[in-house]
């Protein structure tokens, strides 16, 4: 599913910061892993480059047989669009829009059919459990209903690849729970590919294997 080969990362500024260095790891298909790591380990720059919202300086990032390191912005877009899914610890669900709209947006922008639409927005909120908050707006729901709607847009793409980013980080331990056993169910079930990065050793001990970085490095790896 996902190869990183001789992988560097450096934000240029008034100075250069490397954030990855040397990055090597195969991701097989099926896989939920963790990616944990102290502050400014770069964490966040790994999960970006395996979903092409950034490009390595150097280096390959292959995700389903495709280079993202050789794609333009617009490819990229075109490829996340069906490949990649992603679920953040802020929600980013928009505000205006009832719950139903909110996950029904990645796929109105796929132009998928308004029939086809309706049909797998009704099948993933009711696999989240969500189906009798469709017509509620995001403000009118707890912190994690808020996450079950945005890991149903993720899932409603269909995407082999979902990226998670603190996916419990605002919530409770109990909802955190909740989120997680259903992230482990969606996993098992679909066979999607989950990397999570997270600070939450909980989180962390949900998926089958760890990757620890520290100074953009590699660390540890273990199942």
């Amino acid at each position: 599913m996902l190869s990183i080969h001789q992988v560097d990362k450096t934000y240029v500024g008034k100075t250069a910061v490397n954030a990855l260095s040397g990055i090597n790891l195969q991701i097989k298909s099926g896989e939920m892993v963790a990616i944990m790591g102290p502050s400014g380990s770069g964490k966040s720059t790994l999960l970006n480059l395996m979903g092409g919202l950034d490009v390595p300086t150097s280096g390959q990032v292959i995700v389903a047989n495709v280079d993202l390191a050789m794609k333009n912005e617009k490819e990229r877009s075109l490829f996340r669009r069906s490949k990649v899914s992603y679920i953040f610890q802020a929600y980013h669900l928009m505000p205006t829009l009832k719950v139903t709209q909110n996950v029904a947006l990645p796929l109105h922008l796929a132009g998928v059919t308004p029939r086809e639409i309706l049909g797998r927005v009704a099948n993933v909120l009711r696999e989240v459990g969500l189906e009798a908050r469709g017509e509620h707006l995001p403000d009118e729901l707890s912190g994690g209903e808020r996450q079950r709607v945005a890991i149903a847009r993720a899932l409603v793409t269909n995407a082999p690849l979902l990226l998670a980013d603190e996916p419990t980080g605002n919530l409770d331990t109990a909802r955190g729970s909740e989120i997680l056993q259903l992230l482990k169910k969606i996993n098992k079930e679909h066979g999607t590919t989950i990397v999570m990065v997270t600070h939450d050793p909980s989180a962390a001990s949900a998926c089958a294997r760890l990757i620890r970085l520290r100074d953009g490095k590699v660390e540890g790896d273990s199942a």
